[in-house]
């Protein structure tokens, strides 16, 4: 039998798709990062809010015309004190990274429904599982179930008091004020 190795070639699908693990993945992506320039590094809250609101104020067509006057002037590119060419290579960059942000968007939220889907799937068999176990608990042959049944029974009780306890207790209203008496005849 003779071993064959494929290439990886863009645009043309495999018959037989490598299937990543999830360790794989993370591996895969740590990768990516360290190959990466300095650029990747996470902002706290406070400084993406920030950062965000300062993008807000310079839309896009205002930032394109500003770099269109340091063109225009060698006296703005001096006094802003960056080169036309710097300027224009950081902006072509921020579209390009933003083409990657997108991408990797996509991809999170395709990795995060995937596993949402498995975790309802997990939840549904546990549900038939705890259900089918309670039943057969009940008959002396399986005995071997209810503690299992039984301790699944104490979790589940306690996830709901906790949840219940997590709850905002939202205050009950207030009962209405009496309306004002407004008769003109005189109190006898």
């Amino acid at each position: 039998m003779v071993n064959t190795i494929e290439t990886n070639t863009p645009g043309i699908s495999s018959p037989n798709p490598v299937r990543l693990t999830p360790e794989a993945v993370i591996e895969q992506i740590r990768t990516l990062r360290s190959l990466i320039d300095n650029d990747v590094t996470p902002l706290s809250k406070a400084q993406r809010t920030q950062l965000k609101q300062r993008t807000r104020k310079q839309p896009s067509p205002v930032v394109d015309m500003s770099i269109g006057v340091i063109g225009s002037s060698p006296t703005v590119a001096q006094a802003v004190g960056q080169p036309l060419d710097d300027v224009l290579q950081l902006q072509a960059e921020a579209v390009r990274w933003g083409h990657v942000a997108d991408e990797l968007r996509s991809f999170f939220k395709g990795v995060e429904g995937a596993n949402l889907v498995r975790r309802e799937r997990l939840a549904f068999i546990a549900s038939q599982a705890y259900s089918f176990g309670s039943q057969l608990a009940r008959n002396p042959e399986n005995a071997d179930l209810v503690p299992q049944v039984e301790e699944i029974k104490r979790l589940k009780g306690v996830a709901r008091r906790k949840k219940a306890a997590q709850a905002p207790q939202t205050p009950s209203p207030k009962p209405p004020a009496p309306a004002p008496v407004t008769s003109t005849t005189p109190k006898a």
